[in-house]
């Protein structure tokens, strides 16, 4: 134990000693370059959507998929799929039940031959998050980490000083959510990969949505992915332990770790047979991937636009370099808008833009209704308490404003069975827009500070008022007041200052709060304290 103190102190008085520099460690490391399957239409997906696209005028399919589980039985069966190449690239890989399946189905397609390809970044890593490194010993598998810490363990005081030292550079993480299968078919959105993304945890269901993409929308993702995955950012993860050439005793000793991965994840798919057959019976089954291929779901043929930032989107801020920030394009779509803007975020920080830009639509009396997190809802006290400032003027300004339970009244376009809601622990994560029901946006990205200005984004604006009604019935299903609170004003007297007020609904009957809901009155104290914290723009 002291002799791990002691490296893990070396290696921290290292990291502080060259705290300013602006590459991470190992981005001299030498790698190749690489990029997407050039001839998708010589793998049974890609032929089979090459075609439809062409029936449906060279536009791309889409499908939402709106429920926890199926986020995760699409992962999987995708995976299985995949005939030639296989892209991910997720801000969050977690080594918990659902983590561990994915990567024993990523191992297995490497095993057929795929090529592999996996990015993730490195801000939000905890103890066996690393399973996934491991596939790094496959020769068909390549795993690369954005802008990664230089210390490699988890000892909270390591990586916090770490960061106290390089914040410039550390700052900055890379949020994207994407898997691509043999550049033909795409999964993309708001969830990472993990249990409470996957709405199985029962201390946390994180509320979120996907959308499949097939046909032309998937070759631009994947050259998304191609732009982050050669960048300067993404460093290999071999260069991370050690970066000298592989030797054959090191080689050997890679592979024997990667065959004790194998069996362990051969384990875990045996326990889970016996612990939770009817997860794997739905693995196996191939719902709901197989009704999408089949044509059984049909998809929705639209028009669509990726949007994206740049992998060094700080330097594209700056003016330093040329490049793309997703906001702007947003922003562009958002301003557009002639009726009504419909916003599914779970962290609201406008800033001084966002307020500007939601004010010139009021002006022209579009209507505009935001769902956020409640204070009992939310999982990152310092976001709420930075959102909690921007009520008032949200309100004055016209707009209508939610805040979802987290006790849900009912289950509806939750993304969650009935059963696990009732754990009372649901918490919002989904990131979409409809802009008056002709275009949606779906992606990664928050209307918040953080995402506008330090983490890179990607999602697509799709032209269809037939997926646009589709998103639009499943905000209506969540602000009902069964399963959220509206937030209204009160003025208790002349020269007051406005207050707030909650309306819901509990065991059918209206109720009215004029102190914020809250799980306890230690958490409305926590966030009061963090309101007082300038830290908007590290929201």
């Amino acid at each position: 134990m002291i002799g791990r103190f002691q490296l893990s102190l070396v290696v921290l008085i290292v990291v502080l000693l060259n705290g300013c520099s602006s590459l991470p460690p190992g981005a001299d490391f030498p790698r190749v370059a690489s990029s997407a399957l050039a001839h998708p239409e010589e793998t049974r997906l890609g032929r089979q959507f090459d075609v439809a696209a062409r029936q449906h005028g060279g536009n791309s399919g889409f499908r939402i998929v709106p429920v926890g589980a199926d986020g995760f039985l699409m992962r999987m069966q995708m995976i299985n799929a995949a005939e030639r190449t296989l892209d991910l690239q997720y801000f969050i890989f977690r080594g918990d039940k659902t983590g561990r399946l994915l990567t024993d189905a990523v191992l297995h397609a490497a095993d057929r031959g795929v090529r592999v390809r996996v990015l993730v970044d490195d801000g939000e890593t905890v103890p066996g998050d690393e399973q996934i490194l491991a596939l790094g010993a496959h020769p068909s598998v390549e795993i690369r980490i954005f802008n990664p810490f230089a210390y490699r363990g988890h000892a909270v005081f390591f990586r916090a000083m770490e960061f106290m030292f390089n914040a410039s550079r550390l700052d900055y993480r890379m949020h994207n959510k994407l898997l691509v299968v043999d550049n033909a078919i795409a999964l993309i959105g708001g969830r990472n990969i993990g249990d409470q993304f996957f709405q199985m945890d029962p201390d946390s269901q994180v509320g979120d949505d996907d959308v499949f993409a097939a046909g032309p929308i998937a070759q631009q993702l994947s050259a998304t992915f191609d732009e982050y995955w050669n960048d300067d950012l993404s460093i290999p993860a071999r260069a991370l332990s050690g970066g000298e050439p592989i030797s054959r005793v090191a080689l050997r000793e890679q592979r024997a770790a990667l065959d004790e991965q194998r069996e362990a994840l051969n384990e875990q798919q045996r326990q889970l047979a016996a612990s939770d057959s009817d997860l794997a019976k739905r693995v196996a089954g191939g719902e709901p991937f197989d009704a999408i291929v089949s044509g059984r779901a049909p998809l929705i043929w639209a028009h669509a636009l990726v949007v994206c930032d740049s992998p060094d989107k700080k330097k594209v801020e700056k003016g330093a370099m040329v490049g793309q920030l997703m906001h702007r394009a947003v922003a562009d779509a958002v301003a557009a808008v002639h009726s009504e803007l419909l916003m599914v975020t779970p962290y609201l920080i406008p800033g001084r833009e966002g307020m500007q830009l939601l004010g010139q639509l009021r002006q022209r009396n579009v209507r505009i209704r935001i769902l956020t997190n409640s204070l009992e809802s939310s999982t990152v006290l310092p976001a709420q308490a930075g959102y909690m400032r921007y009520r008032v003027p949200l309100l004055e300004e016209g707009v209508e404003l939610y805040e979802i339970r987290s006790l849900l009244g009912s289950a509806r376009g939750s993304g969650e069975t009935t059963a696990i809601s009732r754990f009372g622990n649901y918490s919002l994560h989904a990131k979409m827009f409809v802009l008056d029901r002709e275009r949606s946006f779906i992606g990664s990205m928050n209307f918040d500070q953080r995402s506008l200005h330090l983490n890179t984004e990607v999602g697509l604006i799709i032209d269809s008022p037939e997926l646009a009604r589709q998103i639009a019935a499943r905000f209506d299903a969540m602000v009902q007041p069964a399963n959220s609170y509206r937030l209204a004003l009160r003025r208790d007297g002349a020269g007051e200052p406005p207050a707030l007020v909650w309306h819901t609904q509990e065991d059918g009957k209206a109720v009215e709060y004029r102190t914020e809901p809250a799980r306890s009155d230690w958490q409305r104290f926590k966030a009061d304290l963090w309101s007082l914290l300038p830290l908007d723009r590290e929201l």
